[in-house]
């Protein structure tokens, strides 16, 4: 009978658990999505080097995972807790008809189970269904060849899951027992009467208040942006953060109580159809989940911040690899330690490069140092609490025959020179310092020569391949300058044409003539590395941020529907004294719309000058185009954000509807 009931409830009651339905699918499908990785991967065709990739994102993932299910865990709990609100009255018709509280407990278990298992099958089933995309997306960003690629069922990511939101259904199943045991029947059968108190708030107070907040919360703009350089400690930065978090609990603290005095002073706004109403309903539910919605606010402001800046990032470390890596190959020797260039150390250790991969083209060169040229002769005083170590050492000097011939391979502008000297540099902190320094055009002297600088700047230009611009710079100078200088570097650089399965085979060949006296750098080792680092940074903030969007519209669907409950016979009001459907589905849907758009809009000037401080903080990784990212950020917030908004205002409509 007990399980009769239950399914009957939940059949009848449907549309009460279509916004819990939805979060628990949610959070099932992302949950199974992201921890199934590795597994979906096992069949595609991909190098050793980034299966490691693969598998340390799949570990990290994993970790990540159980903060998401602390995070679900809350959001499922809090979830339910809607759904006695919803039910209250009706446990309580049942203790009068004669049904014990272990009864009602009973009946709530086994509704919790129902829901659970249907919530899990098809979270589950969508999960699966998902993740094989995942793992084409995957294998497109590694270049996988996909002709051994197969349906997957990951058996670990579908036990994990299973066994998270197993310990999160007994989670619910525990609250609602301790909450039935603990109401009284009077409780129940007047909980439809009992609302939140709201105190009238003094608009002089209010409005003082709000332009503190603001002048606030623009303090710590301005000092995350225009006074960054000043924010030196952890402290600096985390204080700025608390005064964001004050400032924007204050904002919507006055705004609540501003609100209503500000539109009654627009008569003609105020009494138009139903707009006295609905104004009074919105202050209403802002006054009272003030704390909510500052929470929420901020938790969007993080999710921009996150998915904005993990795209941007992700793009960053694709889109410069050709630009930064010209070359397959790049052979380092520390002659100054080995004494020994590449082409000596190949020889000696029997490596003939041409029978391994056939250099399609091929450059030998070397840098070069002198005393007379350290970072102490050309930052002088720019650094005053440095090393004396760090000053003495050698900046790097090329001939400039030999650097046009790594500028012709590299696609990079070549020079001319006479008695005259060029600093290069990829690093903009660095270039930046350089050119503090080269603004006044000093000279140099090598060998007993004078030089002057071509340039009043750093140039951009770099020698050493990497995944991101971090050249700290070296000179140009004229060929006759080296003539008599040590060498500092030895290079072999070049490049070979393979097809795809060759080039793994040489790439793998390559870096096993690794040694502390030989450097080898490859341009698929980089590609790959920046493949994978890009994978795992925006699979980590997708995970996160979506979890934390589905949280944020989740909370506040729920907030509004638990309100609708309390206001329900305040529409039956208005039914009675004659106002129309229409009007009222209308006044519903501004209400609903003003309650998602409160926390959004603030969040979004949030994001603003966030996202500026992530592209500082980001910025050693390239040009970030962080603004482009935020095309994908705002596809979520339309889908997700959007898509609860209109599940809340349809679920809303069928509470003020019921008698």
């Amino acid at each position: 009978m007990l399980f009769n009931l239950s399914f009957k409830n939940i059949k009848k009651s449907f549309k009460d658990y279509v916004i819990y339905f939805v979060t628990l699918i949610l959070g099932i499908t992302i949950f199974y999505i992201f921890n199934s990785l590795q597994s979906q991967t096992v069949m595609l065709e991909i190098s050793d080097l980034a299966r490691d990739i693969i598998k340390m994102m799949n570990d990290i993932l994993s970790g990540v995972s159980v903060f998401v299910s602390f995070v679900l865990g809350f959001l499922i709990v809090y979830a339910n807790r809607f759904l006695m609100k919803r039910r209250k009255r009706e446990f309580g018709i049942y203790m009068i008809l004669g049904m014990s509280k272990q009864q009602i407990s009973k009946i709530l278990i086994v509704e919790t189970l129902i829901i659970g298992l249907i919530s899990l099958i098809v979270g589950l089933v969508l999960g699966i269904v998902l993740s094989q995309v995942m793992s084409i997306i995957v294998a497109n960003m590694f270049e996988a060849d996909m002709n051994r690629f197969t349906f997957v069922l990951s058996g670990s990511a579908l036990l994990k899951t299973i066994c998270y939101f197993g310990i999160m259904y007994l989670l619910v199943i525990v609250f609602n027992t301790v909450q039935v045991n603990r109401q009284q029947l009077i409780n129940l059968m007047t909980a439809h009467q009992q609302n939140e108190l709201i105190t009238n708030k003094n608009p002089i107070v209010c409005l003082f208040v709000f332009i503190g907040a603001v002048l606030l919360l623009s303090y710590a703009y301005y000092n995350v942006t225009s006074n960054v350089e000043n924010l030196t400690t952890f402290f600096s930065i985390i204080l700025q953060m608390i005064y964001g978090a004050v400032a924007t609990y204050l904002i919507y603290w006055s705004l609540s109580g501003l609100l209503l005095k500000l539109v009654l002073k627009i008569k003609s706004v105020y009494f138009k159809n139903l707009n006295s109403f609905t104004v009074s309903q919105v202050v209403s539910k802002i006054n009272t989940t003030i704390l909510s919605i500052t929470v929420i606010c901020l938790l969007l402001f993080l999710t921009i911040c996150i998915f904005s800046s993990t795209v941007a990032l992700n793009d960053s470390a694709n889109s410069e690899i050709d630009e930064l890596v010209p070359v397959d190959l790049q052979m380092i020797t520390n002659v100054k330690d080995s004494q020994m260039t590449v082409k000596e150390y190949l020889n000696s250790n029997n490596i003939n490069l041409n029978d391994e991969i056939n250099l399609q083209e091929e450059l030998n060169f070397e840098t070069y140092y002198s005393d007379e040229l350290t970072y102490g002769d050309t930052y002088g005083n720019m650094y005053s609490d440095v090393s004396e170590e760090f000053l003495n050492e050698h900046e790097r000097i090329i001939g400039v025959s030999a650097y046009n011939q790594v500028a012709k391979l590299y696609n990079l502008p070549t020079y001319q020179l006479e008695n005259e000297y060029v600093v290069m540099g990829n690093y903009n902190n660095v270039c930046n310092i350089r050119n503090m320094v080269l603004k006044n055009k000093p000279d140099i002297e090598l060998n007993g020569k004078v030089y002057h600088s071509k340039f009043a700047s750093c140039q951009y230009g770099f020698l050493t391949i990497q995944s991101s611009p971090a050249d700290m710079g070296f000179y140009i100078v004229p060929d006759e300058a080296v003539k008599n200088l040590n060498v500092d570097e030895s290079f072999l650089i070049g490049n070979y044409s393979s097809s795809k399965a060759k080039r793994d085979e040489i790439n793998e060949k390559l870096l096993g003539y690794r040694s502390d006296d030989l450097i080898v750098t490859t341009k698929l080792e980089i590609a790959t590395n920046n493949i994978g680092t890009g994978a795992m940074v925006i699979f980590i903030g997708l995970y996160i941020g979506l979890v934390f969007l589905i949280s944020c519209a989740a909370i506040l669907a729920l907030k509004e529907l638990s309100q609708c409950i309390d206001n329900k016979e305040k529409y039956q009001i208005l039914r009675k004294i004659g106002v129309d459907e229409k009007m009222i589905n209308k006044s519903l849907f501004i209400q609903i719309a003003i309650y998602f758009a409160f926390p959004l809009i603030l969040a979004l000037i949030h994001s603003v000058f966030g996202i500026q401080v992530c592209k500082l903080m980001l910025e050693s990784s390239g040009q970030l185009n962080v603004f482009g990212a935020i095309k994908i950020t705002i596809l979520f917030l339309i889908i997700i954000y959007g898509g609860y908004f209109y599940i809340t205002y349809l679920s809303a409509k069928n509470i003020i509807k019921e008698r």
